[in-house]
């Protein structure tokens, strides 16, 4: 009966003598990636679909409430129209 070998190991071939490490070539450049503008574009639409699928249902009575509040004309001065604008700000860059 014969026995073969198992692995890669041959008695004829030189092995690494023991205490040897091999030694990986460290590059010193750092690592950098870039991204396309297509993918900025990308995250950024994903962003924004979070965000709206995160929002609040649309209620239709709240909507038909404001509608009344800006059709009327004293409703709309210059104290509702700077503290809506002060909101938007806050909320785009706030």
């Amino acid at each position: 009966m014969t026995i073969d070998r198992i692995g890669s190991i041959d008695p004829i071939q030189p092995g690494k003598k023991p205490g040897q490490t091999g030694r990986a070539n460290v590059s010193r450049e750092a690592d950098s990636i870039s991204i396309s503008s297509e993918a900025q574009e990308m995250a950024e639409l994903h962003r924004v679909q979070k965000l709206a699928a995160a929002a609040a249902e649309i209620r239709a009575e709240r909507v038909a409430e404001l509608r009344e509040k800006i059709n009327d004309p004293t409703y709309l001065n210059d104290t509702v129209l700077n503290a809506t604008a002060n909101r938007l700000i806050n909320t785009l860059f706030g």
